[in-house]
């Protein structure tokens, strides 16, 4: 196989991988990249098809990508009972993909517990669930956010504007699966230790 044949198909993958990606935003910057080099290669084998179609569908990356990034989105909490059946539902649907990416969360509330859905634009994307150990100091049991709004955005507003503003000092977290280890560490969590058991922490500045 020549370089050109080898850069052909290697820029397929990419467009096939970005189609997999359940993050919005991830899926437009992959498939920018896959496309962008498609695009190049049928203009290096004249095959103006490939390149036209596959330079129309970049830039309709760019495009959706400048919407996503330079749009103005909302963002509030909706706060809402243990026993709320709406929290019963949401639950029950997506348990397969919370237990994917956090195995040890149980819902089992107490007294302490606080469950908030975090709300972009009116739209639920994502749901919050802690146990207050004290009036500062709070584990974070679930952190979840639905496929296509898993872009950081959310945990940035609850853990810099949220938790900041209620005084919570320190939060704790299991570490979940290897992304949702790569998110708490993006969100500033470093590893620690909370009654001998190894988990995430962030002290709120």
């Amino acid at each position: 196989m020549t370089f050109l044949q080898i850069f052909g198909y290697a820029a397929s993958v990419v467009v096939a991988v970005s189609l997999t990606m359940s993050s919005i935003v991830r899926l437009r910057i992959i498939n920018l990249v896959g496309a962008t080099c498609f695009s190049t290669y049928g203009f290096l084998i004249g095959a103006y098809p490939v390149f036209f179609l596959n330079g129309f569908i970049a830039l309709i990356d760019i495009y959706y990508l400048l919407q996503i990034f330079g749009a103005q989105e909302y963002f509030r909490v909706l706060e809402v009972e243990t026993t709320s059946e709406y929290l019963d539902y949401f639950l029950k649907f997506h348990a397969k993909e919370i237990s994917k990416f956090i195995p040890s969360f149980k819902f089992e509330p107490n007294d302490n517990y606080h469950v908030m859905f975090v709300l972009r634009d009116t739209i639920p994307a994502g749901l919050v669930i802690s146990e207050y150990l004290n009036q500062n100091v709070i584990y974070m049991k679930l952190d979840f956010a639905i496929p296509g709004f898993r872009d950081f955005k959310m945990g940035k507003y609850v853990f810099a504007e949220i938790f900041r503003r209620r005084n919570v000092k320190k939060i704790y977290s299991d570490s979940g699966n290897k992304k949702h280890e790569r998110y708490l560490k993006k969100m500033g969590f470093v590893k620690s230790e909370y009654n001998s058991k190894p988990v995430y922490c962030l002290e709120v500045i």
